[in-house]
């Protein structure tokens, strides 16, 4: 199944219109950021290039993304990362013995097809039942940043200087709709590099442009 990945400005033009479509997220991600002790979304005023236009900024397979949280949740416990032809029940596995560290993951803790990740850095992703009950745990574009770089070299990835990004989907995805067959680079970890690219490039963009990722 297709995913992609939404880059929505945080400015003014848009958090604080009456049109807001994602006026009732941000409220509910003000809610448990406030419980944290943490400080609000961040909005905005206008600055000259950015619009409020949400934006398509990655696309890749579920599966594939899946293949990059098992490797990353490997690594986090101190096990050899090696290559997979399928997932299945050793991946399972992983995230049930290893539930508490997964779950402290920005990466890994996250659900496919809702939430987002906001640029403020905090350790490990906010849940509670209303965040739950609606895109799953809130993750911050920083920790996501930092994990991503930490997965890198078992990818072969030099995350100072990593190659271009593929491009992003030419139009919004369906929930149900094939993913666009990407052209790998052949390696053992080709779908993990590819899903590493695409969700590399949404955090640095997040963080540059004070946008959330959005998965759609």
């Amino acid at each position: 199944m297709a995913c992609d990945l939404w880059l929505v400005p945080l400015v003014d033009v848009l958090c604080h219109s009456p049109d807001n479509p994602f006026a009732e997220e941000l409220a509910s991600y003000d809610r448990a950021l406030s419980a944290a002790g943490l400080p609000p979304v961040p909005v905005h005023g206008y600055m000259p290039g950015l619009s409020g236009d949400v934006a398509p900024v990655a696309g890749f397979d579920y599966d594939a993304l899946h293949f990059l949280r098992r490797a990353h949740l490997l690594q986090l416990c101190g096990l050899e990362v090696t290559p997979v032809d399928a997932l299945g029940g050793e991946y399972e596995q992983l995230l049930e013995m290893f539930a508490p560290t997964a779950q402290q993951s920005h990466l890994v803790w996250h659900y496919d097809h809702a939430g987002a990740y906001v640029p403020l850095d905090f350790a490990h992703p906010l849940s509670d039942d209303e965040l739950l009950a609606g895109g799953g745990p809130l993750g911050s574009s920083h920790g996501l940043l930092r994990e991503l770089e930490a997965v890198a070299p078992y990818l072969g990835i030099d995350p100072a200087n990593p190659p271009p990004a593929p491009e992003p989907p030419a139009r919004p995805t369906e929930l149900e709709e094939p993913a666009a067959v990407p052209v790998y680079d052949g390696g053992p970890f080709a779908r993990e590099r590819h899903v590493w690219l695409g969700l590399h490039a949404a955090a640095t963009r997040s963080l540059a442009q004070g946008s959330m990722i959005l998965f759609g």
